[in-house]
């Protein structure tokens, strides 16, 4: 028969010591709800910096009391110690409310610690009520009161999908400076020492990791040396030309005038040129160029000789008629 004396022996033995290593299971634990217990703390109480603080100090005391729990009571157990830290009591008020989630500071403690709980831990009702130490029914009249509200009392969806998504944009895109210091704070929670120590050996830590041979960088620097050396050998001007005579430039940068290297012969050039066939036999071609025209008149020559009778026929009827008007309009009928 099991003595009941020793179970709180047994349970205080478990836990971890002051300065002795956090178990493994403890620190992933911790790495796992860091970046919610920020916003959430953040949130709570209005301030990044005074949250960030909340959750060190909340962090360090769940390592002490860790041991005595099993470790399915470690999420309710852990952000019960965050939301009883002194920092989170009170909020800083926001001068200009511009996000859904500066909107928080309109509710009470209690209405706005479900509400988070909820939203930022991920907690469903059952396992917020418990971290609260309420029944489920209170907890869902407190939810209910921290839901976003029209100005009739009806819930409004919409504005609630909106902080939902800024309290889920806040976790994952926090800065990398503000997730170095978190980082720094878990490492002297599981440590049992001060921040400063756990900064002092993450630093040493990275360093290690950072180290390189010392021949890498000077090794580096040269190649980068014989780049720009390369690159800057191309823009100077070349000493002469294919044919070796020098290429004088004058003060304006402009070359020379030099006449064209001839490539082809001159029987060449004239089977090339594009008049090759009137070079060739200037008559001929001109004849066969004028064939159409030639064609043509044969064709229509009935036609021009009927059009220039006509012509002729009516010039000496003009004629006639200009004898009459200058004889003073006198006929034969009228001389008769």
């Amino acid at each position: 028969m099991t003595n009941p004396s020793a179970v709180p022996s047994a349970r205080s033995s478990s836990a971890v010591a002051p300065g002795a290593r956090a178990p493994a299971a403890l620190a992933a634990f911790l790495r796992g709800v860091e970046r919610r217990g920020a916003v959430l703390a953040e949130l709570q109480c209005g301030d990044a910096t005074t949250g960030d603080a909340a959750l060190a100090a909340a962090m360090r005391q769940f390592r002490q009391e860790a041991g005595a729990t099993v470790m399915d009571d470690w999420p309710r157990q852990f952000w019960a110690v965050l939301l009883a830290q002194p920092a989170l009591k009170q909020r800083t008020p926001v001068a200009i409310a511009v996000d859904a989630t500066d909107r928080l500071g309109e509710l009470g403690s209690g209405p706005r610690a479900a509400l988070l709980l909820r939203l930022a831990a991920g907690l469903d009702e059952a396992g917020a009520a418990a971290v609260l130490g309420v029944r489920t029914q209170t907890y869902r009249l407190a939810l209910q009161r921290g839901l976003p509200h029209h100005p009739d009392g009806r819930a409004d969806p919409h504005a609630w999908q909106a902080l939902r998504e800024q309290v889920h944009r806040r976790i994952k895109t926090l800065p990398g400076g503000r997730l170095d210091r978190l980082a720094t704070a878990r490492e002297a929670a599981l440590s049992g020492g001060s921040t400063a120590t756990a900064a002092a050996s993450s630093i040493d830590r990275s360093s290690a990791i950072r180290a390189r041979p010392a021949w890498l960088m000077p090794l580096l620097w040269t190649l980068l040396a014989l780049c720009v050396l390369a690159m800057a050998l191309t823009f100077l001007p070349s000493s002469g030309n294919p044919g070796g005579a020098a290429r004088a430039v004058d003060a304006s940068g402009a070359l020379d005038e030099q006449p064209p290297a001839s490539r082809y012969s001159e029987e060449a050039a004239a089977v090339m040129h594009r008049d090759f066939d009137l070079l060739a036999d200037p008559q001929g071609v001109a004849a066969a160029v004028d064939l159409p025209f030639h064609a043509w008149l044969a064709a229509h020559s009935e036609q021009l000789s009927s059009v220039e009778s006509a012509q002729a026929e009516t010039g000496a009827d003009v004629a006639v008629d200009d004898v009459i008007e200058t004889a003073g309009g006198e006929t034969s009928d009228d001389i008769e």
